[in-house]
């Protein structure tokens, strides 16, 4: 058990039957009262955010997660294979438990799946992947002053909002947990 005095952001505590990662950590105390924590949770495997307050004195079930790093295969239609980087096995997740990464999965990237007690849990793509433009409507010199933007479809099939001088055929970097352009790469 982990007491509330030592958890941290970061850490991944079993809570109510789900599993959540600590976005935040307050500490609290009160003047005439007992101290306070005030977390913010983020719920592995449905991405929620939740806001809980629990008393200093309490005590947390700690989640062991199992980080396994592995590359992107191919998919087939609703099934995406991947490689375990260590043993080289093969693993197929459904489009349920893959979530939004679908949108950056590209052949030969190097992500990472938590499971917990051998069940997956959730996928952890890279900060930023690099993707071709595959559609955007050419930008024009003189447009605006100011750094305005327009729609891209991207080689994956997610679209993004770029700035004026990206053109079809560049390649871009996209964050991947905001969805926003970084910067042109190469």
């Amino acid at each position: 058990m982990i007491d509330a005095g030592e958890l941290r952001k970061g850490i991944a505590i079993e809570l109510g039957g789900k599993i959540y990662y600590v976005i935040e950590y307050h500490h609290i105390k009160m003047g005439r009262g007992s101290a306070q924590i005030r977390l913010r949770l983020r719920d592995i495997r449905g991405g929620n955010v939740i806001e809980r307050s629990f008393q200093a004195n309490e005590k947390f079930a700690p989640a062991f997660l199992e980080h396994r790093p592995v590359q992107y295969l191919y998919n087939d239609g609703n099934l995406y294979y991947f490689m375990d980087n260590e043993n080289y096995e093969q693993m197929t997740l459904n489009a349920a438990q893959m979530g939004d990464g679908i949108d950056y999965l590209k052949e030969g990237l190097n992500i990472e799946i938590l499971t917990h007690k051998g069940e997956v849990v959730s996928v952890e793509l890279p900060v930023a992947v690099e993707l071709q433009v595959t559609y955007t409507e050419p930008g024009f010199k003189g447009n605006t002053a100011t750094g305005a933007t327009k729609a891209a479809r991207l080689e994956t099939g997610v679209t993004v909002q770029v700035p004026l001088f990206v053109n079809i055929g560049d390649t871009i970097r996209v964050d991947t947990r905001t969805r926003e352009y970084l910067e042109k790469a190469g």
